[in-house]
């Protein structure tokens, strides 16, 4: 099948186009709304400015295949492989890419709001900008990801893999992070007021001018962390390993404390949860 016999059936009502075969074609700015196209390969298919809403992708070949400006909302990409593909600009608001293999792809300034993305790998993924506004990447891989200035309010990130990844400018308000491993992340001047991180592993993390307000990091690891000039202000930081971790003018006022280690911690000039001035020895 090619695409102008595609796009004829498509517009005479028929929807089922599974298992064809249409690599290397241009669909660009095309209407395939509510088709199924299950198992197909659309590698290095043109489906820029396409509308893609509601489609069914599970299973299908999609290396190099070019989504840019896209809409997929609501799209089933199941345990798709999207090798080299371009996602940038595209709508995938309550799209299912649950199990997706996405390493080393463009989301740059993508909708993702809503979309299921639990154990998808996202390692060294581009979504700089990218809007994930209560998706679920519970399980998900994104280390060594680029998140600068996105959105993940309400996120559900539980038990993910976030090590090296850059979240610096992002907004973490009310995310769900427990269990996750956030080891070497940089959150310069990120927004995690509300979140929840308990027990995550956070060593060597930098959280320098973070905001933490009301965050919740009981029983969490924050060894090595850099938290100067962070906000604590009423964090829970009950039972954490805060050992070797700088928070030179760090605000800590209200913040919970019971039984935290605060060994060859740096707390220089930090504000600590009675109002007091901390004050290093010399």
């Amino acid at each position: 099948m090619n695409t102008r016999e595609l796009l004829q059936r498509y517009a005479a009502g028929e929807r089922d186009f599974r298992e064809i075969d249409i690599a290397h074609s241009v669909l660009a700015g095309a209407n395939l709304q509510g088709a199924s196209l299950r198992e197909s390969n659309l590698a290095y298919v043109n489906f820029q400015d396409a509308n893609l809403r509601g489609v069914n992708l599970r299973e299908c070949q999609l290396q190099g295949t070019d989504f840019k400006g896209a809409n997929l909302q609501n799209a089933n990409l199941i345990s798709c492989k999207l090798f080299d593909a371009n996602l940038s600009d595209v709508q995938l608001v309550e799209a299912n890419l649950r199990g997706a293999k996405l390493q080393g792809i463009s989301l740059a300034r993508s909708n993702l709001t809503e979309a299921i993305l639990n154990e998808a790998d996202l390692s060294d993924v581009n979504l700089n900008e990218a809007v994930l506004r209560e998706a679920n990447l519970s399980r998900a891989n994104l280390s060594n990801a680029s998140l600068v200035g996105a959105v993940l309010e309400g996120a559900n990130l539980t038990i993910a893999v976030l090590t090296g990844a850059n979240f610096e400018d992002a907004n973490l308000m009310k995310a769900i992070l427990n269990g996750a491993n956030l080891t070497q992340a940089k959150m310069i001047r990120a927004d995690l007021s509300f979140a929840k991180l308990e027990g995550a592993n956070m060593a060597g993390i930098d959280f320098t001018n973070a905001q933490l307000r009301a965050a919740n990091l009981s029983w969490a690891t924050l060894r090595g962390a850099n938290l100067t000039n962070a906000s604590l202000y009423r964090t829970k930081l009950n039972w954490s390993n805060l050992t070797g971790a700088v928070l030179t003018e760090a605000i800590l006022m209200s913040a919970k404390i019971y039984k935290t280690n605060f060994r060859d911690a740096v707390l220089d000039r930090a504000i600590m949860p009675d109002g007091t001035t901390h004050e290093n020895e010399r």
